[in-house]
């Protein structure tokens, strides 16, 4: 409803029914309205995209990893920001709600690798459809083209929402659900950051997380579309380690991707001031160094008189083979049987620790959610609410609150938005 700031006006609202204004159509702020509007309230979703979900089409590489079903403990062990905080909000809707919720209407999943979770079809298309169902179902007034400039209080209540084309929204509670800095061409442009400190909320920095990363060694070009699986990955600043992990990661022209490395790029921020973080490859995880020098002591008795550069076929990817004998330090033409033990020593050393150095983190362009946000000290846990605004709420990633991949953050987006839904309405009931 688009209105005057006149008494009658405010008079007529509030006969009417009480509304709800959600900015933002993503994962949270469609989740957010559809949890307003299911209790009988007047909701207006304002999305300054074309269509809903727009960031969704992209996630799981299309096919939508829409949430994790391991269990709670497991859960918050991959929140990487401010997990005490998710408490009340996954308690209230967690992940085995939010799979039965999305199966009831309509879009059916299934469960893969690591509790990864899926539309059957493999199409995050399913996911938006179910959500607009639902919002049409409740009535809720979807507007696309709908650009949300600012956020309006007074006396420390919302008071209404201004819009890019000029006019305002009269309304007590709104509901922020913009998204973060990462997939610009999304529409995620750091519009909730900015609503939020103009009326007074801390913005904690802002950083791409969940990227890829770029690397001081030149020999890494050489391993170009190398993908590694099931190594082991360490990441560290000094004496601290930063992230560990194993899994899958890729070589790239620029230094490292994949999943091990877009969970370790989280870490960064975490690194000592002035100090280069190490990534530490062990390439054969499930040896110990022991048994590695054993099965390569095996190797080369079956290759001895063979060159060195000939015989590690069968202990690494051919790509990978000409880097190691650089690094290793030992001449390729070698014969096999002349190599000596500290030579062998060096080479189990190497594949047990390949070290590179991190020159920076690829940007938001590329990163898959942000780091940072509305600090989450000035949001109620219980609710969603302002701690500084009565009537403002916000949901998703918009909040300092992100987690490793493999479908966690979205589920922040579902649960903070359910209960950022559910409660400005209850909120707004006991004010009334």
């Amino acid at each position: 409803m688009v209105a005057s700031e006149s008494q009658d006006d405010r008079k007529r609202m509030h006969m009417e029914k009480e509304q709800v204004v959600v900015i933002g159509g993503g994962a949270a702020g469609m989740m957010a309205a559809v949890a307003a509007a299911e209790n009988g309230h007047c909701v207006i979703l304002l999305e300054k995209n074309e269509k809903l979900g727009k960031k969704l089409y992209i996630t799981g590489k299309g096919r939508c990893n829409v949430t994790n079903a391991c269990e709670r403990d497991r859960f918050f062990e991959n929140i990487v920001s401010n997990p005490k905080f998710l408490y009340s909000a996954f308690s209230e809707f967690d992940n085995a709600r939010f799979v039965k919720f999305l199966e009831e209407n309509g879009c059916h999943l299934k469960t893969e690798r690591g509790e990864r979770v899926f539309p059957v079809s493999d199409h995050a298309s399913d996911v938006t459809a179910a959500f607009e169902r639902l919002l049409k179902k409740y009535g809720v007034q979807v507007r696309l083209h709908s650009e949300a400039e600012a956020v309006e209080a007074s006396d420390g209540q919302v008071s209404c929402v201004r819009l890019a084309d000029g006019s305002r929204l009269i309304v007590s509670r709104v509901i922020v659900a913009t998204g973060g800095l990462s997939y610009r061409t999304t529409g995620s442009t750091g519009d909730g950051y900015r609503m939020a400190s103009e009326l007074g909320h801390t913005v904690k920095e802002c950083a791409p997380a969940l990227v890829s990363m770029e690397v001081l060694e030149e020999w890494c070009e050489k391993l170009q579309g190398l993908s590694l699986k099931n190594v082991s990955l360490t990441m560290s600043s000094g004496r601290k380690k930063l992230y560990q992990g194993f899994g899958e990661m890729l070589f790239t022209h620029f230094g490292v991707s994949g999943p091990l490395v877009l969970s370790a790029s989280s870490f960064y921020g975490k690194k000592k001031a002035g100090e280069t973080p190490v990534l530490t490859l062990d390439l054969k995880p499930a040896l110990s160094a022991e048994q590695l020098d054993k099965r390569i002591l095996r190797d080369f008795e079956e290759n001895a008189n063979r060159q060195f550069k000939n015989a590690l076929g069968a202990l690494y990817p051919s790509k990978l083979i000409s880097v190691m004998i650089e690094r290793s330090g030992i001449e390729p033409g070698k014969k096999v049987h002349e190599i000596t033990r500290q030579e062998r020593q060096r080479l189990v050393e190497l594949t047990k620790a390949f070290t590179m150095h991190v020159k920076a983190k690829r940007g938001f362009d590329e990163a898959v959610i942000t780091q940072g946000g509305i600090s989450v000290k000035e949001v109620n846990p219980s609710t969603m609410e302002s701690k500084l605004v009565r009537g403002l709420y916000f949901a998703g990633e918009v909040l300092d609150l992100d987690a490793l991949t493999g479908g966690f953050n979205l589920q922040i987006a579902w649960s903070t938005g359910y209960l950022a839904g559910k409660k400005c309405v209850q909120n707004g009931k006991e004010r009334n």
